[in-house]
């Protein structure tokens, strides 16, 4: 089949849940991916993987913004393989420690800045003092990277991620995160309140000035992690905000949730997002693309599979994937990609194979 749309057209047709001349596909590769590898690839820019694989990229560049502060700080220290990032208040100071992972090539945290509850108001003073600004020098520089890119994938830009899911996953770690919200939630809401504000600031600026495709908050979202209450009572009113804004300035709006999502679709399905990223199949989420559709379908379906299926061969990566695209009532706001970050472990000419095999599939518009 002659392809009569671009990457970036494909990708925003997708989005808006038009026809599209074929399903956009995504192999999410990182860092980890090419240092994993063996031969000709292991040399390999991410870019030229993506060539090579046939991907229809989908690229992310640093939001335009920064804070600024007048009565805190942040410092960040980097020694070796640990980071200590530093925040710095009239009340105190906490810190938050990551450590580089080599395999996954990524910093993972080691210990979190609230570690009790009088670590709590100095994260509040933290935000509270932070003033959101355009920054020009990013912003030239994201007009630059737009025009490289061109017509050849979209461009994104993260808002943040939501309070609720920062304060888990970055600020208290789930167990003490949960504990401190139930034995000291007056405190606690007031940090996401402090939280919230910054990130309005943020989606405000990006929403008006930034030259990117789409927007994004990084959720992360999974009841796993949070509870099916506790994203009512905090995260749907304040993706709900963030959401309303970037609509209000023309902008799509992507929410990137890697998580099991099944119990939290009615509830999404009235955010006004236009897509989910990373929609993950089992046994790494809990929802396949029919259900997404069935309580969602005026939104975009980014992912369909997950890390373990594609370690699998081809023939069995095809097989799994033909049978949940065939269950759907249409191909509309579907793009095929490896929901998560793709394992290392699949091989690059699995990928190429599979991706030439979602081109060619009759999708139904």
């Amino acid at each position: 089949m002659r392809e009569q749309m671009t990457p970036k057209e494909r990708w925003l047709a997708m989005v808006r849940m038009q026809p599209v001349d074929r399903l956009p596909f995504w192999p999410k590769l990182d860092a980890a991916y090419p240092h994993a590898q063996r031969g000709r690839f292991a040399s390999w820019s991410l870019d030229e993987l993506h060539a090579w694989m046939g991907s229809d990229r989908h690229v992310w560049i640093p939001p335009c913004v920064r804070e600024v502060r007048q009565r805190t700080a942040v410092e960040v220290v980097t020694e070796g393989r640990e980071r200590r990032t530093i925040y710095r208040t009239p009340y105190g100071e906490t810190e938050l420690v990551t450590r580089f992972d080599d395999d996954s090539q990524s910093w993972h945290p080691v210990r979190f800045p609230v570690r009790g509850r009088a670590d709590i108001p100095i994260l509040t003073a933290f935000f509270e003092d932070a003033a959101v600004e355009l920054d020009e020098d990013l912003l030239a520089q994201n007009r630059a990277r737009v025009d490289e890119i061109g017509q050849d994938g979209i461009v994104c830009s993260s808002i943040g991620e939501s309070p609720l899911m920062r304060w888990v996953e970055w600020l208290a770690g789930v167990e003490r995160a949960h504990l401190l919200l139930a034995d000291c939630r007056d405190e606690v809401e007031a940090l996401f309140a402090a939280m919230h504000r910054v990130l309005l600031d943020r989606a405000r600026v990006l929403a008006e000035h930034s030259p990117v495709d789409m927007l994004y908050m990084v959720e992360n979202t999974s009841t796993t992690l949070i509870s099916p209450a506790q994203h009512a009572r905090y995260c749907v009113p304040h993706l709900s905000e963030y959401g309303r804004i970037a609509h209000a300035h023309g902008r799509p709006l992507a929410l990137h949730m890697c998580g099991h999502l099944d119990l939290l679709l009615p509830a999404l399905a009235a955010l006004p997002a236009d897509a989910f990223e990373a929609f993950t199949s089992p046994p790494l989420g809990n929802t396949r693309l029919i259900q997404g559709r069935a309580a969602c379908p005026d939104v975009g379906l980014i992912g369909g599979t997950n890390a373990v299926l594609w370690t699998r061969p081809a023939a069995e990566i095809v097989a799994e994937v033909e049978r949940d695209l065939d269950a759907l009532p249409h191909h509309r706001g579907i793009a095929l990609t490896s929901a998560g970050v793709m394992p290392p472990l699949a091989a690059p000419e699995t990928i190429r194979e599979v991706g030439r095999w979602v081109k060619a599939y009759p999708a139904r518009m």
